[in-house]
């Protein structure tokens, strides 16, 4: 059987040529900046590094790092602020975005609207010095907060950046504050994509604000927010580093000690690159794991997965 010459690799190189060569910085970053560093971090996991020996050189030590890993006393602790976080994150400041985005889909006016977009979406574009800057004049005992406090408290202060008990609610709040509004321009696409005539038809046949949210709005949105939670579930062991070490202090380690920042301090301060790197493969491989679970869960459950 003779091949149709239009679809053979050959003339389907020629025509479109220019767009491969496109794709090839694209291709040049993922191979270079994700695959290769990912690979030198496996690496790394089953070696014992040193500076002078380079990665190739350095001696195999099979899975001693994993035992050393796991029988350090602080691998349970770092684990479980990483979980508790994570999970904080995940129940107060998933689903903010997806009702933000269906009140502001349900504006009438357009200029109040794109008002209230804006105002939104400036905080995320705020670095997260600026962002602790703003969190700190707020919650420093001579801020504003405190201001009231001692009004309320007989003159008496509460130091919400230094307890332990006040970490985590200033972490999960002030990422809210900082990504509620640009959450909300992923699910307003979606949003947008809805025929106006189901609308319009769910009012006349007598349907409710809250009606055609549930059967009109929530199940247009629904393949976005599988996606997402899926994508969130596998983050569970990823915390955000940089704004993290930010509000760490002396005083909240035994609750803000996550595994970014146990990277940070036992890679760069101790030079343990290795003992590092495995901690990384062990990240990793759980979020795989977890992307995998939540995926196949959203299928058997809802209908749909990320693939």
């Amino acid at each position: 059987m003779q091949k149709n010459p239009r679809k053979s690799l050959s003339f389907i190189l020629k025509k479109y040529w220019f767009l491969y060569l496109l794709m090839i910085p694209i291709f040049a970053y993922y191979i270079l900046l994700r695959y290769w560093p990912m690979l030198m971090q496996i690496i790394l996991s089953f070696k014992n590094y040193r500076l002078d020996q380079g990665i190739w050189g350095s001696m195999w030590v099979g899975f001693d790092n994993f035992k050393t890993l796991f029988g350090r006393y602080d691998f349970l602790p770092v684990l479980r602020n990483t979980i508790i976080l994570s999970l904080y994150q995940l129940v107060f400041n998933f689903f903010p975005p997806i009702i933000l985005a269906i009140l502001l889909f349900d504006l009438r006016r357009q200029i109040v609207r794109r008002t209230a977009q804006t105002l939104l979406y400036i905080p995320h574009f705020f670095s997260w010095v600026i962002i602790y800057a703003i969190v700190f004049s707020a919650f420093s005992p001579d801020g504003f907060v405190n201001q009231i406090t001692k009004i309320l408290n007989n003159g008496k202060f509460i130091n919400f950046l230094v307890l332990p008990q006040y970490f985590r609610p200033l972490i999960v709040g002030s990422a809210l504050f900082k990504d509620i509004g640009w959450g909300t321009i992923i699910y307003l696409a979606a949003l947008s994509g809805i025929d106006p005539g189901l609308f319009d038809a769910a009012k006349i046949d007598g349907a409710g604000p809250i009606q055609r949210i549930w059967h009109i709005t929530l199940p247009s949105v629904a393949p976005v927010v599988v996606f997402l939670f899926t994508l969130a579930i596998g983050n569970i062991l990823t915390a955000p580093v940089e704004q993290i070490l930010l509000f760490l202090t002396p005083a909240s380690m035994t609750v803000g000690d996550v595994i970014g920042t146990w990277v940070y301090r036992v890679g760069i301060g101790q030079m343990r690159y290795s003992l590092t790197a495995t901690m990384n493969f062990f990240q990793s491989a759980i979020g795989l794991v977890l992307v995998l679970t939540a995926n196949y869960v959203a299928q058997k459950t809802v209908g749909r997965g990320i693939w």
